[in-house]
């Protein structure tokens, strides 16, 4: 018999990764979707399905960024993915000619997982991810989060050039997954006093912010609170670094696949985390692994009722709200999805309710109190020094500068009842690639600073070169249209924001 009752967890995944077709291979160029694709998405979402089917819907909240999406939707991205996983079953064959029997044992293992995955991507995924994605959006399987079209940190820009990326953003997953999404995901997590009404002129009406952001607010992480018009909710830290901790969160566990560790001769991880404080490491064991998964999610699901309880006891709503990097599972924590798996499955019958952002907001709307959002982040320090401090002023710069100069370009340029202009929309979608997030925390962070800095320093070359262009009345090359993330994408809704 179940438990009676005892609250509402919202599980949010946050699904992201920068512009990477045609910008190198290896290691953090397209070999870094690859790996994602592969390791986390596919099996995700073939967990959703799996639920879906058993009749388990309102699973989870789950936010996917416009410049990712156009990436699992690109042709050229979805063949080369194609390719990709017919290499990983030749890995796993030159694995089985290995003489260390531990190897031998773990190919046959990796090689049923390529081909599952291989199987799982011609019938789901061969005409994109909003193929995949969308039967789990339209059956409430899910709650999609939008976000700006490329991830950038929306209190750095100014305001017209955030209104442009939050609504081109939303009218991608509308034109994508037949849904404009009323809740987003802000870039980092990243909020400010003025944001709010921002996001709310864009027809956004909730969102989710860190734990420190809104205790800083006065505000507390069990209920919605409101900003202006827009609902709020925290993320539960407590909860959420059970998983996410990388001290003691449940990956660093020994029995799980070591993320670091790999055969060269096959680039496959054969070990387990052991020990991290030595670097020999054991042979890793995926049965022991998946036991581990099971104890660990029995454990989390556990946790979950006590939190819930505590609260209930307190006088508190009995809701939480927990938030990862949807890569965290399967792609850095190779048994994440089944952890997720059955952590879903299990929750109901410890009498925890699973829900989505969307139907808690609806549920608490006439009774969410007031609160001013400071500035906040999901970053070090909870500000926003990763994106702008004293490592990447330089870059923090470049941003303002290119941001600026495509106000002045389509100001300049653009006349009211014009139709659209191949070279604006082209000009706006390139500084929107220059402002994305992850190249100033990639450095910030020391995390392949260098290929981050090329990448940041390409695309500001290419704004200053497409923009001399614009003003000098000249046509650009055929090469312009590359990068197709947000092809729809219309510099002339910056015209009245302009006014």
């Amino acid at each position: 018999m179940s438990p009676p009752p005892v609250g509402t967890l919202c599980v949010v995944l946050h699904t992201h990764l920068p512009w990477l077709a045609r910008h190198g291979t290896w290691p953090v160029g397209e070999e870094w979707l690859h790996q994602a694709w592969a390791q986390s998405y596919l099996p995700l979402v073939d967990v959703l399905h799996q639920l879906r089917d058993e009749g388990r819907n309102g699973l989870l909240t789950l936010g996917l960024t416009p410049v990712l999406a156009a990436q699992l939707d690109d042709p050229y991205c979805l063949r080369e993915q194609h390719l990709w996983l017919g290499r990983w079953r030749l890995r796993a064959e030159e694995l089985a000619a290995r003489r260390e029997p531990h190897l031998r044992a773990l190919a046959g293992s990796e090689f049923r997982a390529a081909t599952t995955a291989t199987a799982t991507f011609e019938q789901h995924w061969r005409q994109g991810g909003s193929a995949a994605l969308r039967p789990l959006v339209d059956a409430g399987t899910v709650e999609l989060l939008g976000g700006p079209a490329t991830h950038p940190v929306l209190p750095l820009l100014p305001a017209p050039v955030a209104r442009l990326a939050v609504g081109a953003g939303l009218d991608d997953a509308a034109v994508r997954l037949g849904h404009r999404p009323t809740g987003m995901w802000t870039p980092e997590c990243a909020v400010a006093p003025h944001l709010p009404g921002l996001l709310s002129a864009e027809g956004v009406t909730h969102t989710l912010v860190d734990e420190p952001t809104m205790r800083a607010a006065g505000g507390t992480t069990d209920r919605v609170w409101r900003a202006g018009d827009l609902a709020v909710l925290g993320r539960d830290l407590e909860l959420t670094d059970r998983v996410w901790s990388a001290r003691s969160g449940y990956p660093s566990g020994a029995d799980y696949r070591d993320f670091h560790a790999y055969d060269h001769g096959t680039g496959i991880r054969t070990a387990r985390v052991t020990d991290p404080l030595h670097a020999r490491k054991a042979p890793y064991e995926p049965a022991a692994a998946a036991a581990r998964a099971e104890r660990d999610a029995a454990a989390f699901t556990a946790s979950v009722r006590e939190r819930l309880e505590a609260r209930a006891a307190r006088g508190e709503q009995p809701l939480a709200v927990v938030a990862w990097d949807t890569e965290l599972f399967g792609h850095w924590w190779h048994e994440g999805p089944q952890f997720l798996a059955s952590v879903l499955r299990m929750l109901p019958e410890a009498g925890v309710r699973p829900a989505t952002l969307s139907q808690v907001v609806a549920e608490q709307h006439e009774f969410a109190r007031p609160v001013g959002l400071p500035v906040g982040s999901w970053g070090a320090g909870k500000d926003l020094r990763l994106w702008c401090g004293e490592p990447v002023a330089d870059l923090a710069a470049d941003a303002r500068r290119v941001a600026d100069r495509l106000l002045d370009v389509v100001g300049r340029c653009a006349r009211p009842g014009s139709g659209r202009d191949r070279r604006l929309d082209a000009l706006a979608r390139e500084v929107l690639l220059a402002l994305s997030s992850d190249w100033a925390f990639m450095v910030s962070r020391d995390s392949a600073a260098a290929y981050a800095r090329e990448r940041h320093d390409g695309h500001v070359r290419t704004v200053d070169r497409l923009a001399d262009a614009v003003l000098a009345g000249e046509n650009f090359p055929a090469e312009t249209d590359a990068n197709v993330v947000v092809p729809h994408l219309d510099a002339r809704m910056l015209m009245p924001l302009l006014a």
